[in-house]
């Protein structure tokens, strides 16, 4: 039934394969949870559920996986019910764990600018690709999946936006800074070259590739964006996340509409980005702390 479901999702809901993926093993891990402790899968009571979520949090689970399981499991009755499987789904009723309000980490307009300069200066890896990867991935606002999946076929002969596909499948366009524009425009001969030394005929694939003429992997983008990580001075946690996190933030501050970041983001909901406006208020905080002589540390109380 799960292999049935996550077809259902990919043929209907247009998962992507990371996210059938995820749906896939924490199923198996529901499904392995009914059979040890003797629960008919088809007919679990949502006390049954429950102590499953609970066994998830016990096990030192962070909150955002065990409400991801949960989910999984939510979205597997639904379809049950829905292929006459099963009755009623015995998660309706079941909450959420409450998650703590951590603020995304992002990078200050200065510390961006330092950041995306460091390829130039550290003289590691590939220095024209990754400067341009990273002035992309932050300019864009691009989720790692997307950076990766990202095509010359679907950036515009200018160089100034690109369209992407999203999650869910959900298509938007996105838009390069003139900096972002520059630096592709210096790479792009030396990719064709290194394309042309592997053998490699696709130009209009992926942008960014690896040395040996690949597109980059979503690990070789955590890879390199850590090895840059390791020589910043900036004492923050620095990872491919961050720089979406940075752009969304600096066009809060700056006095973007929150329902226009939400949709350069791809949010489908606008709670997702509204966190940014929680950040633009620590930006404030900080300001006021280092300015007002009586501040003191009083905003902290």
């Amino acid at each position: 039934m799960i292999k049935d479901y996550l077809s259902y999702l990919q043929s209907v809901k247009g998962c992507s394969s990371r996210t059938l993926e995820a749906y896939g093993n924490d199923l198996s891990h529901y499904v392995n949870y009914c059979g040890n402790h003797g629960i008919d899968v088809e007919k679990a009571a949502a006390y049954e559920v429950q102590k499953f979520i609970a066994d998830l949090s016990a096990e030192e689970m962070t909150a955002a996986s065990v409400n991801r399981n949960l989910s999984s499991v939510r979205g597997f009755y639904r379809w049950m019910i829905l292929i006459k499987k099963s009755s009623d789904n015995p998660c309706a009723g079941i909450r959420n764990v409450k998650q703590p309000k951590n603020l995304p980490s992002v990078l200050w307009e200065e510390e961006m600018a330092d950041f995306a300069q460091l390829p130039e200066t550290a003289k590691i890896l590939w220095p024209e690709r990754d400067k341009a990867l990273i002035i992309v991935m932050y300019s864009a606002g691009l989720r790692i999946s997307e950076l990766v999946s990202l095509s010359l076929k679907n950036i515009c002969s200018n160089l100034t936006e690109a369209r992407i596909r999203g999650k869910g499948g959900k298509e938007r366009y996105v838009f390069f800074s003139q900096e972002a524009k520059e630096a592709i425009e210096y790479y792009l001969p030396l990719r064709a070259a290194r394309l042309r030394k592997a053998g490699v005929s696709d130009e209009k694939g992926a942008l960014f590739i690896s040395r040996r003429g690949n597109p980059v992997s979503v690990p070789g983008v955590r890879w390199i964006i850590s090895r840059y990580a390791e020589h910043s001075v900036f004492g923050k946690k620095i990872h491919p996340h961050a720089l979406r996190h940075s752009f969304a933030t600096h066009l809060v501050n700056s006095g973007c509409d929150v329902r226009i970041v939400q949709e350069m983001l791809g949010h489908s909901s606008l709670s997702t980005t509204q966190r940014y406006t929680h950040v633009n208020i620590e930006k404030l905080k900080e300001v006021y702390r280092a300015a007002h002589p009586h501040a003191g540390g009083a905003m902290n109380e």
